[in-house]
């Protein structure tokens, strides 16, 4: 049985779980506003984050993703629309 890839790195882990430990400890805080971090999404987000600051193996964020997904529809269409207004003008003339 062959083994798949690890989306995530040993580093990168190991960062969540620091995350983790900070928030269970009172300690993590979360970016520009310095609040105390109370949920557990939020926690492993920054450990996440600090991960791919560092380099570490780490998939994109989805926002990213899905951004990058909705760029590449946009120019898909607009060259789809460029070539079917191009075929219209042709037929007129």
């Amino acid at each position: 049985m062959a083994r798949t890839a690890r989306k995530y790195s040993k580093g990168a882990s190991a960062k969540v779980g620091r995350a983790m430990k900070k928030r269970k400890a009172g300690t993590l805080r979360s970016g520009a506003s310095g609040r105390k971090v109370k949920s557990r999404k939020q926690a492993i987000a920054i450990g996440l984050s600090e991960a791919r600051r560092e380099g570490k193996k780490v998939p994109p964020k989805k926002s990213a993703r899905s951004s990058a997904k909705k760029t590449a529809k946009k120019s898909s269409s607009k060259k789809s629309s460029k070539k079917s207004s191009s075929k219209k003008s042709s037929k007129k003339s």
